[in-house]
């Protein structure tokens, strides 16, 4: 048995808030949507460089998955991500971006900043320090 990929499905209160902000602050692009029987978008799968995120309305992801009904959509959680061009990006979402860590080198060996989303998910972005 392989695991090949890994792919987060976060709930979200309105997927074309979060495909705007993702758009237009992250440059990310959409891959996938997808809508309920009144035509709402209900899901949507997005995509940076090799980083993908998928992005499910609220009442849908509770009622696929009825043992979250309590969750909070954000709650917490964060996601790290690796790149190169770090401090471009910071550049660039310094002033777009609710940048909550800023810029910094941390003793493991990263350097990496944090952001909060729309919906109150924790975005770090980090990159290997150059020796």
């Amino acid at each position: 048995m392989k695991l090949e990929t890994l792919t987060p499905n976060l709930m979200v209160d309105d997927i074309n808030q979060t495909i705007n902000y993702y758009h237009g602050v992250l440059s990310f692009t959409t891959l996938d949507k997808m809508a309920n029987d009144k035509g709402e978008l209900i899901w949507a799968r997005l995509k940076k460089g090799d980083v993908e995120i998928m992005f499910q309305q609220e009442d849908s992801l509770k009622a696929e998955l009825p043992e979250i009904r309590k969750e909070s959509i954000g709650g917490g959680f964060t996601l790290y991500i690796t790149m190169a061009g770090v401090d471009e990006f910071y550049e660039y979402l310094y002033t777009t971006a609710d940048v909550v860590a800023q810029l910094k080198n941390k003793l493991y060996g990263m350097r990496e900043f944090t952001i909060r989303d729309i919906n109150g998910y924790y975005l770090t972005f980090a990159e290997p320090i150059k020796k």
